[in-house]
């Protein structure tokens, strides 16, 4: 949302720049045109905008900036440029660029993402998290089922995961490192593996193959921690606009889908 134009202090301050000498509408007579307080507030507002705060400091600053815009557009006008269809071309995309701007803009003032919606957002991504917690798993992934069942049966004869991970893993990124798939929430994993790794206690290790789509594991679980997630008090305003983002690209769809092209 736009801020308010000025603050208290800053409009009283404009307001008094305004009001001073004979010309009180106008910021200045150039070349015996008048130039209208009404772009001095123009451009004032653009620079909200785009997120810089306007004081007293800068009234001069930008009714230097208003004047020297009417002295150029002036000897712009003067060799006819305006008759210029390069010049008239780019107006037409300046125009169209500003409405659909205002479209957007007007969209999102009368489509607000209520708190609870906001809510709603937080709770879904919470509940991914798998309940909030991480996990520091090893896995050994091997082509068959009989060469899991081997290795399980080594390990409980005294193997050593890390060795036997170095030695057999076919997963080049964790088996170097001994089978270490480092702290990661489980929804990062596949489903099977997943359920099992949760399953287990810390120290232990699957009694059986997990297969999935890569394979079988034989999978061990060396430590659970909670995981550090933000509040939603922390993370609402970066939900709110992702959220309006969303409602605005639903709403760019809808008016194409709706548009009947031929």
């Amino acid at each position: 949302m736009t801020k308010s134009f000025f603050t208290t202090a800053a409009t009283a301050a404009v307001l008094a720049f305004f009001t001073l000498g004979a010309a009180a509408q106008n910021v200045a007579i150039v070349n015996g045109k008048a130039v209208p307080k009404t772009r001095l507030a123009a451009l004032a507002a653009q620079l909200e905008r785009s997120g810089k705060q306007v004081g007293p400091e800068m009234e001069q600053q930008l009714r230097e900036e208003v004047i020297a815009r009417e002295i150029f557009m002036q000897e712009a006008q003067k060799r006819g440029m305006e008759a210029n269809e390069e010049f008239k071309f780019q107006m037409e995309l300046a125009r169209q660029s500003l409405l659909i701007r205002e479209l957007f803009t007007d969209f999102q003032k009368t489509n607000t993402v209520s708190d609870d919606l906001a809510k709603a957002a937080y709770d879904k991504y919470m509940s991914s998290t798998g309940g909030g917690k991480e996990y520091r798993a090893r896995h050994i992934l091997v082509e068959k089922e009989d060469q899991a069942k081997a290795i399980i049966a080594s390990l409980k004869k005294g193997g050593k995961f890390e060795e036997i991970a170095k030695k057999q893993s076919k997963d080049p990124g964790s088996g170097a490192n001994g089978g270490d798939l480092e702290w990661a929430n489980p929804n990062n994993f596949v489903k099977e593996f997943s359920d099992a790794m949760v399953a287990l206690k810390k120290g232990q290790f699957t009694d059986a193959p997990v297969k999935s789509q890569f394979g079988f594991h034989v999978i061990r679980l060396d430590d659970v921690r909670d995981m550090k997630l933000p509040s939603f008090e922390e993370v609402k305003p970066q939900i709110v606009q992702q959220l309006q983002q969303e409602k605005l690209l639903e709403y760019q769809q809808s008016l194409r889908d709706k548009a009947k092209i031929e």
